[in-house]
């Protein structure tokens, strides 16, 4: 029979530990264990969290597990999967948040590939997102509007147009990321950017650039010309 967290010392406790010394204090099986709350009957919420962490290869490796990978752990659940996976996300979320200081003008592509690659980062799938823009070029705000594959059917202009009108938009930037790290565009990229810009100037709210994401590099339209082209 396991040692429950209420036997331990008062000292040894994650919550106790947390409070007296810390976030910053517990080590990576500790925090997992205040995530967790309990554990079985055969193993405490500190053996449990040990044992999720000894299935990775490194702490970052959490930031991709999945529900399914956590449920086959004896002693997780699908509501304790579901606390772990929210509570990464949310961890996620908050770092997203701070790469971008809405405050300073994104001046170009560049600027704007390195704000936002975190995004991107290790995703498996394609996410179309825009950037909003005063007319002094600071943000107003950044949309995730789309997952899965991109394409004109899935990407609906006017979702990207009555975001604009909402926010009172000057102009607009688009970014997605090609999973394979291959930044060339596709036909069905190229179609989607030719509409876009169209309807943007119909509307007369330019879309300035449309940006591919890879891993370590992007492909921008604009500064390739493609978008005096189109």
């Amino acid at each position: 029979m396991a040692i429950k967290i209420k036997e331990m010392l008062i000292e040894e406790r994650p919550r106790e530990r947390l409070v007296k010394f810390g976030v910053n204090a517990l080590s990576n099986e500790e925090l997992l264990s205040i995530i967790l709350k309990t554990g079985t009957k055969d193993k405490n919420v500190k053996e449990l969290a040990h044992e999720i962490l000894s299935k990775l290869n490194n702490i970052s490796d959490l930031e991709n597990i999945t529900i399914n990978k956590l449920i086959k752990i004896n002693g997780i659940g699908t509501v304790k999967a579901i606390e772990i996976i929210a509570a990464i996300e949310l961890g996620k979320r908050i770092f997203i948040k701070k790469t971008i200081n809405q405050k300073e003008p994104l001046r170009n592509a560049k600027d704007i590939y390195l704000a936002n690659q975190s995004l991107f980062y290790n995703s498996k799938q394609e996410s179309f997102y825009c950037l909003y823009f005063d007319s002094k070029q600071r943000l107003i705000e950044r949309k995730l509007l789309f997952m899965g594959t991109i394409n004109k059917s899935i990407v609906h202009p006017r979702e990207i147009f009555k975001e604009a009108y909402l926010l009172s938009a000057s102009s607009i930037v688009c970014m997605h990321n090609h999973p394979s790290n291959n930044v060339k565009p596709s036909v069905e990229d190229i179609e989607l950017t030719k509409a876009l810009m169209e309807i943007g100037r119909i509307q007369q709210i330019p879309v300035l650039d449309h940006i591919i994401f890879g891993e370590n590099e992007y492909y921008s339209f604009y500064e390739n010309n493609s978008i005096i082209n189109i």
